[in-house]
């Protein structure tokens, strides 16, 4: 057994922070102390935390990595790297890879594959289609994060548009669905009225204005419909607008069926930054209006978005090339997703505490995860040390996402991420990740 101890940080869990310590003992937190209180028993390492937060890894529930496939962008191991310079110890795979996860067999090939690549721990959505909902009932669910549906076009066109299949998913699914929501038929309808001003492309600056408000409201809100009808766990993914907000209860986790996830983007752009950083902030949905920023910005303080994600979707700067039509979307953000945040904390729009709620408590209670998510004895030691205090910047040298680049480039972040814990092992620190190690499946507490 090893056992190391943290000792003098600022321990953020459960709505609290307290100067404090805690011993890790092989895989799991062993113990937590109060002030300057010590183990007894004498540890084989000692981390001394002076000045910085301890905080649960950050958990997040929505990324691309890419692979199989698409793997000339990104892949698990050059992502997971990624992910644990940044704090995030645990990560929730979309299926719009190639092949796509809709199939039981492309399922346990990514979790094969994971096992052999991934440095954070992981878990993989099902990919609801049109014509696949019989697979529905022979799902794993402890095994897999939840099953996503597309109710609007993505990367690999998994758009599942009708209506008996919507309902069958929404009724028999028996696990969290997440969501992406954006009415297709409006945004062909916006594509139409706005491409005869031009011959081919349009202007960057139109991609909000096609992919507007009302085609993220008025599929959110069929989404909606469909969960109170059936009584179905929804997860709204990627709230992008003010309007969506009003679908949404300001409760608890545990007291509502309807949850909803902001990311990061979202939360640090808004349509003024098309014009200094063009395609590089194209995304499905879009980024929107300064107010749609802020009513997001304004709804993590209380309980109507739960939850803080990326949508981490790297892709090559070769293929972000164009406007509103041409140019992909998505972008890499998972390295500084929670520095990111934490800039919203030094500006006081949310504090720590509901940073940790919001990135880590959080996804762990709403996909019923297994023994992570918290900082608590018996828990397993995904583990984050942040100093709050130490400006850096972001260029390319530092980089760790395959594709090479990341709208935060020329951005400096006044807190850095110095220590990540993924399952009792540090796999990064200041700058080195240990590209050996491998995390586990993720296990999720469900009959």
């Amino acid at each position: 057994m090893k056992r190391t101890w943290i000792k003098n940080a600022r321990i953020v869990n459960e709505g609290q922070t307290h100067e404090g310590s805690l011993v890790i003992c092989d895989e799991e937190i062993e113990a937590i102390y109060e002030g300057d209180e010590a183990p007894s028993v004498p540890c084989d390492e000692t981390i001394d935390a002076e000045g910085a937060y301890l905080l649960p890894g950050i958990i997040d529930d929505h990324v691309h990595f890419r692979d199989p496939g698409l793997t000339h962008k990104a892949d698990m191991h050059t992502e997971s790297m990624a992910a644990v310079a940044g704090g995030v110890t645990s990560y929730m795979d979309m299926p719009n890879t190639n092949p796509q996860t809709t199939s039981i067999e492309a399922l346990n090939n990514k979790f094969e594959d994971a096992a052999q690549k991934s440095v954070a721990n992981y878990s993989f959505y099902f990919g609801a289609t049109n014509n696949n909902e019989g697979l529905i009932p022979h799902l794993d669910k402890q095994r897999i994060c939840g099953i996503k549906l597309f109710m609007g076009a993505s990367t690999g066109n998994m758009l599942v548009d009708k209506m008996d299949s919507l309902k069958y998913i929404f009724k028999h699914a028996g696990m969290l669905i997440a969501t992406h929501c954006e009415d297709q038929s409006i945004i062909n309808s916006n594509i139409a009225a706005y491409k005869g001003k031009y011959d081919e492309d349009l202007p960057i600056h139109y991609h909000p204005l096609i992919r507007d408000e009302r085609a993220c409201y008025e599929s959110s809100s069929l989404a909606v419909a469909l969960a109170k009808e059936t009584g179905a766990r929804l997860h709204i993914m990627h709230i992008s607008t003010a309007k969506e907000l009003e679908l949404l209860e300001d409760k608890p986790i545990g007291e509502k069926n309807i949850t909803a996830e902001v990311c990061v983007s979202h939360l640090f752009f808004s349509d003024k930054d098309y014009e200094r950083l063009g395609a590089r902030i194209k995304c499905n949905p879009a980024i929107k209006t300064l107010k749609d920023r802020d009513a997001l910005r304004q709804a993590l303080t209380g309980n109507l978005i739960d939850v803080i994600g990326t949508d981490h979707a790297p892709h090559l700067l070769s293929e972000k090339q164009g406007g509103a039509l041409k140019a992909v979307s998505g972008m890499p953000s998972i390295q500084f997703s929670l520095v990111a945040v934490m800039e919203l904390v030094k500006e006081g729009v949310i504090s720590i505490e509901q940073l940790v709620q919001k990135m880590c408590h959080a996804p762990a209670l709403l996909y019923q995860i297994e023994k992570r998510g918290f900082i608590r004895p018996g828990y397993k030691a995904d583990l984050v040390i942040l100093n709050p205090n130490a400006p850096w910047p972001v260029n390319d040298t530092c980089i760790l996402s395959k594709c090479g680049w990341s709208p935060m480039e020329g951005q400096t972040f006044q807190s850095k991420v110095e220590k990540t814990f993924v399952n009792g092992t540090l796999v990064y620190d200041n700058g080195i990740v240990n590209e050996t190690h491998r995390g586990e499946a993720l296990k999720f507490a469900r009959s």
